[in-house]
């Protein structure tokens, strides 16, 4: 194992957080009970301006359950991006409907609107939007073309916590949308994640869904299937101290894409790039070099200076479990930026040297290849 100088990301913890742990833990209230649940969800809509904030164990589940809460079923479309985390895919899998992959454009990572309304069809009922790497898609368009075609939007803003569209936070544009605070995530509870909407129906059955399909006003009595995906206080009260300090980490992540384009002056990489309409602190910097060959060798270059990178992700459709013939050479968009992408260190706590080694190492490299 390889002890990186450099990490990919590493969150800031402090003494906000460790303190209000600590309560939680002189109160004995350390499972899914407990004040700070109800706090980090109303400050969570406060922040992102939208009515309903439903906690839950993690992104995943917080997909899953709002699948299950837009009555998503077994023959069902939905369309997604090939070009994503595996996660959201999985989920359309465990409400038993049919996934439905559309492709990726090349200068923002993000889905392709201009493809979109051309893939729905009598069988389509919703299409997921990750806002891939903290990079914000073409969300009203999207958004329009949804409305006009009555099928659902589902927002997957795992990696888009602090990015705007037209000054409107993303996931308060979709019926429905999600978030992930894992450890690497731009604000954490540890592990978890939450729901969020503005429709007072479908907050109420997220709800229901994840408490175990529990009534309100019988103990242990269980009408519905549901699921206990429940975060806990202590994951609460660490993700209330980290919206505390949601602006500065916001800042400190836009310096940090700053530094990364004054020193990455090298014309044989693309990276990440603000678009009109878009405000964004970008959750991970990522380059795209020549090809393949370049990219890994790069990767490999950099680990032995102790710096960590992460390819960009496999096209879901290549994978065994999703694989078809018939889509083996149907996004080439998808095969081009999984083929050339690399991420790069991204914490909020990275230093402006650590940045700047980085940058000074990739530079050379390139000039050399």
């Amino acid at each position: 194992m390889v002890n990186f100088n450099i990490k990919l990301y590493e969150p800031i913890i402090g003494f906000q957080e460790k303190k209000l742990v600590k309560e939680c833990l002189d109160s004995s209230w350390i499972s899914s009970r407990g004040k700070y649940i109800q706090k980090f969800e109303e400050s969570f809509s406060k922040f992102i301006k939208i009515k309903h904030t439903i906690s839950v164990v993690n992104g995943t589940a917080a997909l899953h359950l709002s699948l299950l809460a837009l009555g998503i079923k077994e023959k069902d479309e939905v369309i997604i991006p090939t070009f994503t985390y595996i996660a959201p895919v999985n989920t359309i899998k465990y409400v038993g409907a049919k996934v439905k992959f559309i492709d990726s454009k090349l200068d923002s990572w993000q889905l392709d609107e201009n493809k979109l309304k051309k893939m729905i069809s009598k069988k389509t009922k919703a299409v997921i939007v990750p806002h891939l790497y903290g990079q914000v898609a073409e969300i009203k368009k999207i958004q329009e073309i949804c409305k006009r075609k009555k099928i659902f939007l589902i927002e997957d803003c795992a990696e888009a916590f602090g990015c705007y569209y037209e000054k409107k936070h993303v996931g308060t544009f979709g019926d429905i949308a999600t978030f992930s605070f894992f450890g690497s995530k731009m604000i954490t509870t540890g592990e978890g994640g939450a729901v969020v909407t503005n429709n007072k129906k479908i907050a109420k059955k997220v709800y229901r869904l994840k408490t175990v399909g529990v009534t309100k006003d019988r103990n242990y009595w269980h009408d519905i299937l549901g699921y206990n995906y429940r975060m806990t206080n202590i994951c609460a009260a660490i993700g209330l101290a980290q919206l505390k300090r949601a602006n500065q980490i916001i800042k400190y992540k836009k310096r940090v894409f700053q530094l990364y384009c004054k020193h990455l002056k090298n014309s044989k990489l693309k990276m990440n790039e603000i678009f009109k309409n878009i405000n964004t602190p970008f959750w991970l910097i990522v380059i795209f070099v020549k090809n393949k060959s370049i990219r890994d060798r790069l990767a490999k270059f950099l680990k032995r200076n102790k710096v960590e990178t992460r390819t960009a992700f496999y096209p879901i459709h290549t994978m065994p479990m999703y694989y078809s013939k018939k889509n083996k050479k149907a996004f080439p968009n998808a095969e081009i930026l999984s083929k050339t992408g690399l991420c790069l260190p991204s914490g909020p706590g990275l230093k402006d040297i650590d940045i700047k080694k980085i940058c000074k190492l990739i530079n050379n490299f390139l000039y050399k290849n």
